[in-house]
């Protein structure tokens, strides 16, 4: 599904309850999308004939791999290198990404041998890379290779305006999760359907024509765990309308 030029992947996390890639993509049909990207929780990552045979039904379904993630990349170098593996032959061009700071070089170097880049995820407040600051910090260590994949939602977490950050970091911003929350007196977040939370959509799409915005765009809810397909349908909807 194309809005606004855009291919609209789903994130393969909102699922995480079905065990088979048959009910994934039977789930990502449902929703009327063939764009996906994938979590690990639906590949064996280090066992590369299950990872071919899983691309392999992804393909025969007409469903294209837009991103792998959000992955954790940390001083395990041979994980670190299947993970760019994957990426390679599924036609992944940017891989959503938590980064541990330490093995930045090791890092670079996986982005420059397999002419793929990382895409930081942002994870709210809490998160070591979740504020403005300590993103701004981290991209002044690395080179363009690493850039962020803006999660709409945990960005209004951080208390930050998610369209004006995505302008901000325009020529960092290789990927988007497009996901929406509203907020309880505590601070508690929950996930509601994409644009009638605190996310302005029109807004958001208008600025990534603005930026000239080139990555992948990731719907994701990660509410309503064992039957998510309805609430997903429900954000399709509200994306075909802009």
């Amino acid at each position: 599904m194309q809005v606004r030029g855009y291919q609209i992947g789903v994130q393969s996390w909102c699922f995480r309850t079905y065990k088979t890639t048959g009910d994934v993509i039977a789930a990502v049909k449902a929703c009327g999308l063939d764009a996906l990207e994938l979590c690990g929780i639906h590949v064996e990552v280090e066992n590369p004939v299950a990872v071919d045979n899983t691309l392999r039904l992804y393909r025969d379904a007409g469903i294209s791999l837009t991103s792998f993630g959000v992955n954790g990349f940390g001083a395990d170098a041979e994980r670190n290198r299947l993970v760019f593996e994957l990426a390679k032959k599924a036609g992944i061009t940017a891989i959503s990404a938590d980064i541990d700071g330490n093995v930045l070089g090791m890092l670079e170097d996986l982005c420059n041998e397999f002419d793929i880049k990382l895409a930081i995820h942002n994870h709210g407040r809490k998160h070591h890379l979740g504020s403005l600051d300590a993103l701004h910090r981290f991209f002044s260590k690395t080179s363009h290779q690493i850039g962020l994949c803006l999660d709409t939602a945990w960005m209004l977490d951080a208390g930050e305006n998610p369209v004006a950050v995505a302008e901000m970091f325009a020529d960092r911003l290789y990927g988007l999760h497009v996901k929406d929350f509203i907020f309880g007196r505590d601070g508690a977040a929950e996930d509601v359907v994409v644009g009638t939370g605190n996310l302005n959509l029109p807004a958001l799409f208008d600025t990534l024509r603005k930026i000239d915005f080139h990555g992948y765009v990731t719907l994701e809810y990660e509410g309503n765990v064992d039957n998510p397909v309805p609430s997903v349908q429900q954000c399709v909807n509200e994306l075909k309308k802009l």
